[in-house]
């Protein structure tokens, strides 16, 4: 049986924006009035087609019923616990407390650094803060599970105390287990909650929100050569197939982030053709996340003008993401990405 993806395009932004969705010219994304579309493209495994929002009413009364549900997942207000929408994107700081990870691998293992980094982060506009005490780039060795929680328990005690919204980057339940007794709002699981088999139970009984990722393989093997048929609808119809599963196993609420995972087993043109059509994903009726800080396909792209902190390919990927809806940008460099979307909206925007 043939299967309708819908994925909005075609964007308005603030002034322009409220106007048209005023006018029912066009629809707000996640109920925000600021960013607005007039066009879908109804997509299949074989083609896809343009249309205008006016048009919905001529479309085939099977493949209409199905694009009226997607805009109604695409248009609603997204509600999550102690995060708001209305100001796009929120960033997710990134505190690595590791020896290892890809690019600030060892700066923030002890405790003084680490506290100081997340200061920074939440003065630089950080609206969540990400802790990780295990490395998953590419070729990456798993870290036992205690030595990770010694690692991310450096800073428990000072997050529990504050009022910074705490989320953990963790694929084991031995940790979400540790860190739970502090303080906890959020659960990045960079393998979809298929890493541990404990998981699942864990956010059951606990009901915490979570990030719902995709990441083809493992970080030992992702990037040997990824294939995909289409990997645009393959992780569409995989967040689809997870979605299920979750309700199966008693989880109701719908405080879930998807996360494609550029990077965890994508080639560039992997990455490339998920950035171009990420609004594809606001039909699943839930928050988008990206993480594009300092990734391989910025180096990839810029070739000789590649550089460490790859500021410039981060900032240019975070305003492109922001103007297709995404409502959460995980980065390293807070303050710059900051200051270049706030830069670009003055422009742009007024």
């Amino acid at each position: 049986m043939k299967k309708y993806y819908t994925r909005a395009c075609n964007f308005y932004y603030n002034k322009v924006s409220k106007e048209n969705v005023k006018k029912k010219i066009s629809i707000p994304i996640g109920g925000n009035k600021s960013l607005s579309f007039d066009t879908i493209e109804i997509i299949t495994r074989n083609n896809k087609k343009k249309i205008n929002i006016k048009s919905i009413n001529n479309l085939p009364l099977k493949i209409k019923n199905k694009v009226l549900i997607d805009i109604n997942n695409i248009s609603k207000v997204k509600k999550f616990p102690k995060l708001k929408f209305d100001n796009l994107p929120l960033f997710m700081g990134i505190l690595n407390i590791t020896p290892d990870s890809f690019s600030d691998g060892g700066k923030f293992n002890k405790k003084v650094s680490a506290i100081k980094q997340i200061n920074k982060l939440i003065v630089d506009g950080a609206k969540i803060i990400d802790v990780g005490g295990e490395s998953t780039r590419p070729g990456s060795k798993e870290t036992l599970k205690m030595e990770e929680w010694l690692r991310v328990n450096k800073v428990m005690g000072y997050l529990k105390s504050k009022k910074f919204f705490v989320s953990l980057d963790t694929r084991k339940s031995f940790v979400m287990k540790k860190a739970s007794n502090y303080k906890l709002d959020l659960i990045n699981d960079v393998s979809g909650l298929s890493y541990d088999k404990e998981t699942i139970n864990f956010l059951k009984n606990s009901k915490l929100p979570f990030v719902l990722h995709h990441m083809k393989g493992t970080t030992k093997t992702m990037q040997k050569n990824p294939s995909y048929k289409n990997v645009l609808l393959d992780i569409y119809d995989y967040f689809e197939s997870k979605l299920k599963l979750i309700r199966k196993n008693g989880i109701k609420h719908n405080y879930i982030i998807l996360d494609p995972g550029i990077g965890f087993g994508k080639n560039m043109k992997h990455n490339i053709t998920l950035i171009n059509n990420i609004s594809i994903f606001h039909s699943l009726g839930l928050p988008v996340m990206l993480g594009i800080s300092r990734k391989k396909f910025i180096k990839d792209i810029s070739g000789q003008n590649d550089s460490k902190q790859r500021i410039g390919g981060t900032v240019s990927s975070s305003i492109f993401s922001m103007l297709q809806g995404v409502q959460i940008l995980r980065v390293h460099d807070v303050n710059e990405i900051n200051q270049g979307i706030k830069v670009f909206k003055k422009l742009n925007f007024n």
